[in-house]
């Protein structure tokens, strides 16, 4: 089990990579300043120079700190409908497809939000810890921790600047998080300068169909947040991957699409027979289409 003060050991300065000495009342690196505050128990490390006010990562910060269905947030998927499930739980499958040993893994869950895939990790086995720039996120991810007895140990940190040494985790788990970013591929950069043995990415990819959803108005080019969502290759992030010395497992692109919040359609489908039917179209979809869906999954070991 991941305790607090074990993850909190992990810290480093965001900045500089000097020793954060994190106690109870928060801390200070001893060489640049950088301050590490505990707010409600939570270690809040963001470091980041171009965190203001007005800043993009900021607006950002706030968007997520004042979410208006809490509740949803802390129990995804539970709740759902069978459908909404399933297609989470399959993402899931193919995040972790090829790793073996998850159990009593180390793990970091980067973008985490509300702690749905930490969650997940740590029902596998993982021992995990999960940052979000929000604060307002990473309190619920707490709240889903203690509310379902799942160790999960939360920290809010930029995932263009995380706060932990190199090589500090067994696995670094990302899904759906780095296109928030504006720098996509310095947050990829820092998950691979932290994983120790395993990465595991999964991202909106960057499709002609779901150009079209975009022109379309079924797929957002701009989020409420005011992030542009980047959409990443899949030849782009396997090459980042290799050139940092990982082996890749399991790399693909696959179709999948869901609201956030589950509609009148999710619902329709989540009855039998369509549910059993909807499955089966997906996976047939995906064997035969698969190449040209709008999502991409990288599993990656190191070599």
């Amino acid at each position: 089990m991941t305790h607090r003060a074990d993850a909190l050991g992990l810290l480093v300065c965001p900045n500089c990579f000097g020793s954060l000495d994190v106690a109870d009342h928060g801390g200070e690196c001893a060489r640049c300043g950088t301050r590490c505050d505990l707010v409600h128990g939570i270690a809040v490390v963001r470091g980041s120079d171009d965190y203001a006010v007005s800043s993009p990562k900021a607006q950002q910060a706030a968007y997520f700190d004042q979410d208006t269905d809490p509740e949803w947030e802390i129990e995804r998927p539970r709740g759902a409908p069978a459908l909404h499930r399933w297609m989470i739980e399959e993402k899931f499958r193919r995040s972790v497809s090829g790793l073996v040993g998850l159990s009593s893994t180390s793990g970091l869950a980067v973008c985490g939000g509300s702690g749905m895939d930490a969650e997940l990790l740590a029902r596998a086995g993982a021992n995990v810890v999960s940052t979000d720039i929000s604060l307002g996120a990473a309190k619920r991810a707490a709240e889903r921790a203690h509310r379902h007895d799942v160790s999960i140990t939360v920290i809010v940190a930029d995932a263009e600047r995380l706060p932990f040494a190199n090589h500090s985790f067994d696995l670094v788990y990302v899904h759906d998080g780095l296109h928030h970013l504006e720098q996509p591929y310095a947050g990829l950069s820092e998950m691979l300068r932290v994983a120790g043995r395993a990465v595991s990415i999964t991202e909106p990819a960057d499709a002609a169909l779901t150009r079209l959803a975009v022109r379309g108005g079924v797929a957002e080019e701009v989020e409420e947040a005011g992030n542009r969502v980047e959409r990443l290759r899949l030849d782009d992030v396997v090459a980042a991957v290799e050139r940092a010395d990982f082996r890749i497992l399991h790399a693909e692109r696959y179709a999948m699409f869901y609201r956030h919040h589950p509609g009148w359609a999710m619902r329709a489908f989540s009855r039998e027979p369509l549910l059993t039917a909807a499955k089966a179209t997906m996976r047939t979809g995906n064997r035969v289409f698969g190449r040209l869906g709008n999502k991409l999954v990288v599993v990656a070991v190191r070599s």
